[in-house]
Order: structure tokens, then sequence, then C-alpha cells
């Protein structure tokens, strides 16, 4: 994994406290929003695993979240910082990004991970809870690169992750019908992102397929079943699978990739 720092210091008098933050900006910062679970926590792992100081960021779950921290910090030994943030609020999301580039000196990579599903009758669906998958999957990502990816200009260096959905691609489902606009609106997203911060910042998007993942703990057997038969790979994902993914995309092996949606679905057909 070959992500360095990006040299953030300037040549005056420092106090102790500042010295120390240029200690931690020698290594890679990154955050990924909803990682107290799932994909969210096996990418933070994964990061780990590479020496990457990491953010982990949660809105309910606290002490999943805690749990998650200590074991990070334990095993991986690198630096980790654990903040509440319901990333659809403007105010919460700026004090987050302010809170990690006081303690880091900086953000290198962001994972918009964090997502909500409110699965209903398309009919009877309640336009709060509509709006609040929206606020969650689209605004909150777009909230999030906002405000690190001010920081990222200032280096003009960084690494964007969207995480969508094949919902919003092909796989359509009337019960679903605001969880699957949010994440197409993800993919718009990507590619005016991707513009907005042409050249130094890359943006890409990846879209996973079925995923054994907290969101889909209540589907039936007889539903995953299913599901399954329409699966190249005849099985769900697993988050580490997707997170993999995530790990090559923030590393410099996929220096040349930019504004890219990527399938990860084990071959999902309908």
């Amino acid at each position: 994994f070959s992500i360095t720092g990006n040299g953030r210091t300037k040549r005056k008098r420092r106090s102790h406290k500042k010295i120390e933050r240029r200690e931690n900006m020698k290594k890679t910062v990154a955050l990924v929003t909803g990682s107290n679970r799932g994909i969210g926590a096996s990418c933070i792992e994964d990061f780990a695993k590479e020496g990457v100081n990491v953010v982990i960021n949660y809105c309910h779950h606290e002490e999943e979240a805690k749990k998650l921290g200590t074991y990070i910090k334990e095993k991986y030994k690198v630096d980790v910082l654990i903040i509440k943030c319901d990333v659809s609020k403007e105010e919460e999301v700026e004090m987050m990004v302010n809170k990690i580039v006081d303690t880091f000196g900086g953000i290198d990579i962001l994972v918009n991970n964090a997502s909500v599903c409110r699965d209903s009758l398309l009919l009877d669906k309640n336009i709060k809870e509509f709006k609040r998958v929206l606020d969650v999957n689209l605004i909150g990502t777009y909230l999030c690169s906002k405000y690190v990816g001010k920081v990222m200009k200032t280096v003009k260096k960084g690494k964007i992750i969207n995480i969508s959905s094949t919902n919003a691609l092909d796989s359509y489902y009337p019960e679903s019908c605001d969880y699957d606009a949010s994440k197409a609106g993800v993919i718009s997203l990507t590619h005016n992102l991707a513009r907005e911060f042409a050249p130094f910042i890359q943006v890409n998007c990846i879209c996973p397929g079925w995923v054994k993942t907290n969101m889909n703990k209540d589907l039936s057997l007889e539903q995953i079943k299913e599901e399954e038969k329409n699966i190249l790979l005849g099985r769900f994902a697993t988050p580490e699978e997707i997170s993999k993914v995530v790990l090559f995309l923030a590393s410099n092996k996929a220096s040349y990739i930019n504004d890219s949606i990527i399938r990860v679905d084990g071959g999902k057909y309908n």
C-alpha cells in the first residue's frame, strides 16, 4: 500500500502539540463513514492493516464503534479517532472534518459508506422516511465530499470513494425505490465530483450487489436462495470482498482510475 503523507508542514517554530501532529502526518489518514459495522468496518480494518490511521464514524451504536476502535488500535498499532456524526447534517459534518484535521493534519482518503434502507410497499411509503433515506445516502455523500474535498484541494491530493449499489443500475425493487433513487444519485454525484476536483483528487464509485451485512439480516432464507439463483457465483458477497476493492482504489495501484463506476456483484443478472 503506497499512499504516503502529503508534507503539509511549514518552516516555522511550533509548539510541542504541533510537532506531535507533524509526526502523525507522516501516515495516511482515512475517513470511512458509517464504519462501525459491515462494509465500513471491513474498510477500517483493511486500511489499518496497511498502517493507515483511521477515523471511525458512526451515528448510532456507539458501543460497536468503541469496540472496533479498541480492536483496531490494539491489533494494528495505528491511531484511531472515533466520531459520532449524522452525515446528513451539515454542521455535524463540518465539525467532524475540522476535528480530523486538528488531530491528524489532513485527510487523504474518504470512503462515503454511510447508508440506510427503509423498505416498504411503494404506495405505502412514509415521506419522512423517504426523505431520511435520501438525506443520509445522497446528501450525506455530498456533504462529506464537500468538506473533505476542500481539505484535499489545499494539498492537491486525495481519494474519494463512494459506495452506491447495483440498485442504482438495473436491480430495481419497488419496495426500495427511495434507496434505489438515492444510490442512482450517488453515481451522478460521483461524475460531477470527479470533474470538480480534477486533476488532483480521484473520485470513483463502487456498486456492490447483495452483501452479507446487517442491512440484509431480515431477508428470509427463501429470498436469499431466490436472489442467489441470479448471481453467477451463486452467493452473496462478504463485506471483505467489497472493502478489498475500496482498498485498491485508495492505493497508488489505482493511480489512473478516475470517474469510474465499478460493479462488484458476483456476476448478477436479471
